[in-house]
């Protein structure tokens, strides 16, 4: 296992009497949860691996069978555990297509070099996606739309150029 995990989702509770889970997916759709398999479990301190034998979409939600978890109470002991992968995991993304979790701390400078912060975390509005942008004075909302307003994204910089005004 690399030290590399991003979260993809968490068990958020029990479906049925067989032992299968309930899962609120980070993945878009929330069905792609159910590609990655080992699952590295984390809850507190506590981390385990578990291998992921089924799952289906369920309505709105997703539901998925656990090596090992056989019935109702062993799938209730999962409740509120993150659901995390290795990074590896995940196919390369296109050219011109982030990961959210690859823009997550990275720097984000205007166009004339003006430091704005780190990228905190991002917010998925629907209509574009939202990056959360903080250094210690202020927090700044900045719209994921590249060419209008991101201009440059270099990963291996760690480093975001935006068309943003710094007093925004």
């Amino acid at each position: 296992m690399d030290n590399e995990l991003i979260s993809i989702g968490e068990i958020s509770g029990v479906f049925g009497i067989k032992g299968w889970v309930k899962v609120f997916s980070l993945t878009d759709p929330r069905e792609n949860v159910l590609k990655y398999s080992p699952w590295v479990l984390k809850k507190g301190s506590e981390v385990k691996e578990v291998k992921l034998l089924n799952g289906k979409r369920q309505g709105k939600s997703v539901v998925a069978c656990l090596e090992g978890v056989s019935d109702r109470d062993d799938a209730a002991s999962y409740s509120g555990w993150e659901i995390l992968i290795n990074k590896s995991q995940l196919p390369e993304a296109e050219a011109g297509e982030y990961y959210w979790a690859d823009l997550v701390g990275l720097s984000v400078e205007t166009e004339s070099g003006i430091s704005l912060g780190k990228v905190d975390y991002i917010i998925e509005t629907g209509a574009n996606d939202v990056l959360v942008v903080k250094d210690a004075e202020q927090e700044r909302l900045i719209p994921f739309i590249q060419g209008p307003t991101i201009k440059k994204i270099d990963l291996a910089d760690k480093l975001i150029i935006v068309d943003w005004d710094p007093d925004f």
